[in-house]
């Protein structure tokens, strides 16, 4: 049986409950009840009984720990609540969180019904113990009520912001991980409407966490804002600033922690934030100017820094080793985050991004060796909008202007970045910035070559650089922009009247080097398909006039951009030297076409001619001799026809003649000529299939091959200077015999049995269309033997070939003939030349005027003469008036031909 105190014990347990400590709230008075020895604290809430029911966490007293009826003593004592929670606290740390909590409450501590529903929401989330993590219950209670009443939500993020702020001065850290998780949870349950009543509190928090030292708290605040950064605001807050965000971003991808995994840890988040300031910004202008060069000079380079620790971006055409998570690897999530800035930026906003990667460059002098230049501007390229792609290549170019003035070596690395993106930029390029790349190209190779120490070779490893990116932009244009580029260049080339390209300074045939060059570079690019879209004249009467220059390195360059641009069957490298072996050679023979026919008809003499002056000049080498072979012979493979044939062994026979004729030649290139024109020969016969020519063809390599081997192939610079000069008969072409070939095969010889139309004298003053228009009217106007008109365009007229004159008269006057009048002739003739190539053209009118004027006289005199007048009375049914007299055919109207061009 209990006794009295027993029973009484019972009657209080109902308003007892033994709490083990810690415990939430201490309120009212404390006690402590000694069950079996043992101390435990208890609460007692005797007017409070609906916070504590009479069954707690630890049970009813009756049955604590099993006590024994009358084995239970209590031995209570009233004492100061506040004093013995402060002494308990202060023995197990716990002080602080009561203290926290009684100056939350404020002033009415004493009943938390007074305080702000919001508050108590917000309290109640936070645990005893904030290892216990973020109240569920308590918070969806406090997600309900903020979704309930949205107007509320400011001042809850406000709230939320200052117990952070509180905890965070007293290194709590663990309750600002909880006001965090309540921050995130309450962001993304917001509607999108009511968002910008959180945003400010939400920003204030993260900024918060971003000022503190400890890296959890700002890793921490870089999440919450990559979250914040991925909803989509239906109206943005416009008056959010996000300049901090990008400065302490920034600032964390440049974190040089001692400790390596903190330190890649906070590079990461660093990145994070950055790519979340990104998307947050990009997509509305009015939110925040992020392209600002203020920005873009933080965010580009710390991009950038992160890159370049990458070992794969230090070695060329280098890849990742494993492939990583993305995330986890700084320099691979730099890169993916920079793919997305250069892709999200618009064509105003390119040149904001590539100039604080210039200057990155330039400062952490990475551009020799330029391994990360070129990964970087490849990234960039690909990643950019295609249409805009060739401002990144302007750029470039124009900082490779400021560094004009800087070493060959980065010069030349900046050069070789250009030559490795330009190919990606040029597919999109259309327009006058193709012509502005270009010219920028040739603009940066002319100053290359004026410097003093062009000579170097590191200047001259920054001129093939900057060829190869001429090449490349080249190589992935259409063939009509080629075509337009080869003009454009041609067009550049220093270049005069002939008697000046032969006087040429060391700095202008350097120059012409340099550009035949990138001629050439691109040329090699090019796919011909019809030779008169390939040399449109424009083109054409440039390249001829630089086959005759001076220098023989630059006639082999010329000679070399013709064979790329004619050679369409890839017969080059078994045409590159002479021989008479063409059956061994399996050359790829196609029938010319029409428009190419028609080409070589109207320009084939002139490029002929180009040739055989070219020939001529002294100091040819051996290679200047084997590249003429190889145009002529490439000629003949892509133009076989029956058309063509006459004048290239025309051309033929004439450089026999300047073989067997030239005093200034030396005796290694007349042998070298001789060689050439059999194989020739051989070439010629076997292409058009004439089987008499192939025999007498065969028949002088034999005889050669036993006689006289130094007049067959291969070329050689020097020969037994015991060889003779003279060469026989039998070994040399007669004319007369292929013309008879020719003949066999039903050709038409006239032109050939002409004789040799390519000599000095016939291509004297070729380049001066004054002196021979001279030459042809004048003088010809004077002695009046010779038509003025085409008669053979005319129709109807018939051009009869002058007679010789073979009287006893002139066979005279040719045997008494002395020197002195031609020297006076020669002289008259030189002084007519002179006046009409320096003469002004008024005076020339002048001049020639009244001749003419007698001459059209005399001439109407005769016409008048001689015609008939019409018989009228022969139209029935008309009156003389109404027959309109004959008119004199537009054809038979005679003009000086000096005034027709």
């Amino acid at each position: 049986m209990l006794d009295q105190r027993d029973l009484h014990l019972q009657g209080i347990c109902r308003y007892l409950t033994v709490r083990p400590y810690p415990y939430r709230r201490t309120y009212g008075k404390l006690g402590i009840l000694k069950i079996n020895g043992t101390f435990a604290r208890t609460t007692a809430r005797w007017p409070c009984e609906r916070f504590f029911p009479a069954s707690g966490p630890a049970g009813p007293i009756s049955s604590v720990a099993g006590s024994e009826p009358g084995r239970v003593q209590i031995s209570a004592f009233r004492t100061s609540a506040s004093r013995r929670v402060r002494a308990h606290n202060d023995r197990d740390g716990g002080g602080s969180v009561d203290r926290r909590r009684r100056r939350s409450a404020g002033c009415c501590w004493c009943c938390s019904a007074l305080r702000p529903r919001y508050k108590r929401l917000v309290d109640n989330i936070f645990p005893v113990n904030p290892q216990d993590g973020l109240i569920k219950n308590n918070m969806e209670k406090l997600m309900f009520y903020s979704l309930s009443s949205p107007e509320k939500l400011d001042r809850i993020g406000e709230y939320l912001f200052q117990r952070a702020s509180r905890d965070i001065s007293r290194r709590r850290n663990g309750f600002v991980v909880i006001a965090m998780e309540a921050m995130d949870q309450l962001l993304a349950a917001c509607h999108a409407q009511t968002l910008n009543l959180f945003v400010e509190s939400f920003l204030k928090m993260v900024q918060k966490l971003l000022e503190s030292t400890d890296p959890q708290l700002q890793i921490l605040a870089t999440q919450s804002f990559v979250r914040f950064a991925n909803i989509e605001e239906d109206t943005p807050s416009y008056h959010t600033r996000y300049d901090f965000f990008v400065s302490k971003y920034s600032s964390m991808c440049h974190s040089n922690n001692d400790d390596s995994t903190v330190r890649k840890q906070i590079r990461l988040a660093g990145i994070q934030g950055l790519q979340g300031v990104v998307r947050k910004t990009v997509s509305d202008d009015l939110v925040e100017n992020i392209w600002n060069m203020v920005h873009m000079d933080k965010i580009v380079p710390s991009l950038l820094y992160n890159m370049q620790n990458a070992r794969y971006s230090n070695k060329e055409n280098a890849t990742p080793e494993s492939p990583t998570e993305e995330r986890s690897d700084p320099p691979q999530f730099a890169e993916t985050c920079m793919r997305e800035l250069v892709g999200r930026a618009s064509f105003g906003h390119i040149r904001c991004v590539i100039k604080p990667v210039l200057k990155h460059l330039d400062n952490h002098q990475l551009w020799v060796p330029n391994y990360f230049a070129i990964h970087t501007f490849r990234i960039i390229m690909f990643s950019i909008q295609s249409q805009y792609s060739y401002t990144v290549v302007e750029a470039l170019m124009t900082h490779l202007d400021e560094h004009s003035q800087s070493s060959p070596k980065i010069r030349t690395s900046i050069a070789d970045t250009l030559s490795k993106i330009i190919s990606i930029a040029a597919g999109e390029s259309v327009g006058p910035s193709v012509l502005e790349i270009i010219s920028s190209l040739l603009t940066h190779l002319r100053v290359s070559v004026s410097r003093n120490q062009s000579s170097t070779n590191d200047e001259q490893l920054y001129q093939e650089a900057l060829i190869n990116a001429l090449g490349e932009f080249a190589n992935h244009l259409p063939d009509y922009q080629k075509i337009e580029i080869m003009k454009f260049i041609m067009s550049k080339v220093p270049y005069g009247e002939p008697d000046s390209i032969t006087s040429a300074g060391k700095g202008d045939v350097l120059l012409q080097s340099i550009l035949l060059k990138s001629l050439l570079k691109v040329g090699t690019k090019y796919q011909t398909i019809h030779l008169n879209t390939t040399f449109p004249p424009s083109f054409l009467q440039p390249l001829l006039r630089m086959s005759l220059a001076s220098d023989f390195e630059m006639r082999l360059l010329v000679q070399k951009i013709f064979h790329t641009l004619i050679d369409r069957h890839k017969n080059i490298t078994k045409l590159a030297k002479p021989t008479v072996n063409v059956i061994e050679l399996d050359l790829a023979i196609e029938k010319a076409s029409r428009p190419d026919v028609i080409f070589i008809r109207k320009h084939g003499p002139e490029i002929y001619m180009a040739l055989y002056e070219s020939l001529e000049l002294t100091n040819n080498r051996v290679e200047n001799v084997e590249a003429i072979y190889t145009t002529l012979a490439l000629l003949t493979v892509e133009l076989a026809s029956e058309e063509t044939v006459l004048e290239l062994l025309r051309l033929v026979m004439s450089l026999q003649d300047l073989a067997l004729t030239s005093i200034q030649m030396n005796i290694a290139i007349k042998f070298n000529l001789h060689s050439t024109v059999i194989s020739l020969l051989v070439l010629i016969a076997n292409i058009c299939n004439i089987s008499t020519l192939i025999d007498y063809a065969n028949k002088i390599v034999e005889s050669r091959s036993k006689e006289a081997t130094h007049l067959l192939p291969d070329l050689r610079s020097q020969y037994d200077p015991h060889l003779p000069s003279r060469i026989p008969t039998s070994l040399i072409v007669d004319q007369t015999i292929v013309t008879e070939c020719l003949k066999g095969v039903g050709l038409e010889t006239g032109k050939l049995q002409q004789g040799s139309g390519y000599s000095s004298s016939a291509l004297q003053h070729r380049h001066s269309w004054v002196d021979s228009a001279g030459r042809s009217s004048l003088g010809d106007i004077n002695g009046g033997t010779t038509e003025l008109d085409s008669a053979g365009s005319s129709p109807g007229v018939q051009r009869k070939l002058p007679g010789e004159e073979l009287t006893f008269d002139s066979m005279k006057r040719i045997l008494t003939e002395t020197n002195n009048t031609q020297i006076l002739e020669e002289e008259k003739r030189a002084q007519l030349s002179q006046l009409f190539r320096n003469a002004p053209f008024h005076d020339l009118i002048k001049k020639t005027q009244p001749k003419h004027d007698v001459l059209q006289s005399k001439l109407s005199e005769i016409f008048n003469a001689l015609m008939i007048e019409p018989r009228t009375q022969s139209i029935p049914g008309g009156t003389p008036s109404d027959a309109k007299p004959s008119q004199t055919p537009a054809y038979e109207i005679h003009f000086p031909e000096l005034f027709v061009y």
